[in-house]
């Protein structure tokens, strides 16, 4: 069985070092043969291998290069969850969250979800606090 703090600690600072191939490197090593991806907001499900193909023709296909900025990691056990923004090159902080979860010392499964930024309505501006 794989040493999970080992497994975190290598895509943590893949997550710090803004490196989209080294994350798709290390899923693919630590991932389970029957590894899935899910993006619940589109309704797509991927498998382990086409994880790989669809990151290696990113680039190609969209004409932009994501970059990530890294907020957190929290978890334990069998479960971890990351936090962090995506900037697909408009300038656009797209907030990220990613629930991943581990098998016999593999990543199994992916959960991502993605949300652009909106405006918050009037209406709250006594009950919260902005950021």
């Amino acid at each position: 069985m794989a040493d999970t703090q080992a497994i975190a600690a290598a895509f943590e600072a893949a997550l710090q070092s803004d490196d989209f191939e080294a994350m798709t490197k290390l899923t693919m090593e630590y991932a389970s043969d029957d590894f899935i991806q899910n993006w619940p907001q589109s309704g797509e499900r991927i498998n382990r291998a086409n994880s790989l193909k669809l990151f290696e023709s990113y680039g190609e296909r969209t004409g932009t290069s994501p970059t990530f900025t890294y907020k957190r990691m929290l978890g334990g056990g069998d479960l971890f969850v990351i936090e962090g923004t995506i900037d697909y090159g408009d300038g656009v902080p797209v907030s990220y969250v990613g629930i991943g979860e581990l098998r016999d010392g593999k990543v199994a499964r992916m959960t991502e979800y993605f949300a652009n930024p909106f405006p918050a309505p009037e209406w709250r501006a006594a009950f919260v606090e902005r950021t």
